[in-house]
């Protein structure tokens, strides 16, 4: 056999093996840890009733999740990526320079993202200007920006607890940390003219903040263990652990279901997960996943999700979202502007 046919034929076999081994049953998911408790139980509910394999879940946090979801098709790239926040046009740019070109997103109910810590302290209330003098990098002091000087809460506001000021938060790769800089960093800058209008989100890196990793089951832990500190997570986490965890109220309001969903809860968010429509073919069960996520017996009113902490969006808004799953819908940049 001559070099060229050789090479050929070697060339064909690894094609033909790679593509069997791309064609599987067992669903690929990764992303945030927020979504992470919601996705997890519905891969549980799909395993043990519909004859197909439990679907591989990941915690990687939001930004992670779409790096790897954005890394291309085929083997080796993840179905569905879970997100805490909603994807931002640069990665759905990167998606496409990488051939993943057909996503339907869907969107499955919202959170709040909580300032909680141990009940064994006296309950707190914080202002969204008092939590963001806490965690920037610089901060006003008379006129000026500086190093951030604050070691204590009460020298933010004498009205504030006694304490060290120190805080378990996620880290850069997570959806939680793109919400809570949107939210909180750049809502709070921007009426500040030392910053010149604009939304400033760097956080302070002289150890008051500490990066506690993607997994907010461990921020948790470490609130029972370090009484005096705060952790930031997603609201979720606040009603699985309500013997050791209580949260802060931030200008008066309780982080509850009916403030969260109104939107009176003023640090809230949507949650989402994206499909990878080019991989239907080869996962076939893909699509029966991403359908039972969206049905009312999950993300509705009475459904499983919201007793695990999941707030429902308003019905017309969960119909929608369900259609456009069913639909198939085509996520294009635009939607994302």
């Amino acid at each position: 056999m001559n070099r060229i046919l050789k090479t050929t034929v070697i060339a064909a076999a690894v094609m033909s093996v790679a593509g069997v081994a791309q064609a599987r049953d067992q669903i690929r998911i990764v992303g945030s840890s927020t979504v992470y408790p919601f996705a997890s139980y519905v891969t549980e509910e799909f395993g043990a009733t519909t004859g197909n394999p439990t679907p591989v879940i990941e915690s990687t946090g939001s930004g992670g999740g779409l790096r790897l979801f954005c890394n291309g098709v085929g083997e080796g790239t993840p179905d569905i990526t879970n997100a805490s926040r909603r994807m931002k046009p640069s990665e759905f740019e990167r998606c496409e320079e990488n051939g993943v070109t057909d996503i339907t997103e869907a969107k499955i109910g919202s959170d709040g993202i909580v300032l909680g810590q141990s009940v064994d302290n006296d309950a707190a209330d914080f202002t969204l200007e008092h939590i963001f003098l806490a965690v920037a990098a610089q901060v006003p002091v008379d006129g000026e920006l500086v190093d951030n000087p604050y070691t204590n809460w009460s020298e933010i506001d004498d009205s504030l607890p006694d304490r060290e000021i120190s805080i378990y938060g996620p880290p850069t790769t997570s959806g939680t940390r793109d919400a809570f800089e949107e939210l909180v960093m750049e809502v709070v800058s921007e009426e500040m003219d030392v910053y010149g209008g604009e939304g400033y989100t760097e956080i302070r890196s002289d150890g008051v903040y500490i990066d506690a990793g993607e997994n907010d089951n461990l921020i948790v832990q470490r609130l029972s263990e370090d009484t005096k500190a705060f952790g930031i997570f997603g609201y979720s986490f606040l009603t699985e652990n309500p013997d050791t965890i209580q949260g802060a109220s931030i200008g008066g309001v309780e982080p509850e279901v009916e403030a969260i969903s109104s939107g009176e809860y003023p640090v809230a968010r949507s949650l989402w997960f994206y499909l990878k429509n080019q991989h239907a073919d080869e996962v076939p069960p893909m699509y029966d996943y991403a359908n039972m996520f969206m049905e009312e017996l999950m993300i509705g009113n009475d459904g499983y999700l919201v007793d695990i902490g999941l707030i429902p969006l308003p019905e017309a808004e969960r119909e929608q979202a369900r259609q456009r799953v069913a639909d198939r819908a085509q996520l294009t940049v635009e939607d994302l502007k």
